[in-house]
Order: structure tokens, then C-alpha cells, then sequence
């Protein structure tokens, strides 16, 4: 069964960073893009960040410039590192990840709690 573990949220100044990380486990072929959302209190689900397994990235605008999404291909990690962070960022943010098994799939982490103080 194939898993995404995340860690690093928290609660942070407005200003601060925190680094986040996800790790896919279980048996599976190869994984795809990776990335990483969040979704706000009464709001939608939406993208924060993504990295294919060559490197690209992508950046949504409301967070271009203030985050680095990258991977560990040998270890089957993301990582989202936030930096000037505001109170809008608060958010509970999820790991995503395409991931071949036996079929193409869309697998999803627990989510992690980011808080932005002001």
C-alpha cells in the first residue's frame, strides 16, 4: 500500500519559515510529479507547488517567490520550503503525488497544520 507521510508544519511567526517534507513508502514502480497544496479554513483545495521527477517546477501565484519545492529522487521525498510567511498562508497543507503501481495513481499525504501568526 503506497503512503505519503508529512512533517514539518507548525506554527510560525508571520516573517518566519518552515520547511515541509513528504515521503512516499510502499511498493510502487517509479513516482511522477510530486507537489504540494493547501486548503484554508472554509476555502477550496489549492496548488501550492509541484516538481516532476526531472526537476521542473511549478509555482502558484500566490506564493511565487516566497517558496523552493524540491525532491529527493533516492528517498522518495518532496520538500516545500516557505519563507516570508504571512498570516494568509495558514492553511493545512497536503502532499500529492503520481505514483505507478500497477496503474497510474493520485495519492494524497494526511495534510500538516501551518499556522501564521501576525
Amino acid at each position: 500500500q503506497v503512503q505519503l507521510v508529512e512533517s514539518g508544519g507548525g506554527l510560525v511567526q508571520a516573517g518566519g519559515s518552515l520547511r515541509l517534507s513528504c515521503e512516499a513508502s510502499g511498493r510502487f514502480f517509479s513516482i511522477n510529479a510530486m507537489g504540494w497544496y493547501r486548503q484554508a479554513p472554509g476555502k477550496q483545495r489549492e496548488l501550492g507547488a509541484t516538481i516532476t521527477s526531472g526537476g521542473i517546477t511549478t509555482y502558484a501565484d500566490p506564493v511565487k517567490g516566497r517558496v523552493t519545492v524540491s525532491r529527493e529522487n533516492a528517498k522518495n521525498t518532496v520538500y516545500l520550503r516557505m519563507s516570508s510567511l504571512k498570516p494568509a498562508d495558514t492553511a493545512v497543507y497536503y502532499c500529492h503525488a503520481v505514483i505507478i503501481t500497477t496503474y497510474r495513481g493520485n495519492y494524497w499525504g494526511q495534510g500538516t497544520q501551518v499556522t501564521v501568526s501576525s
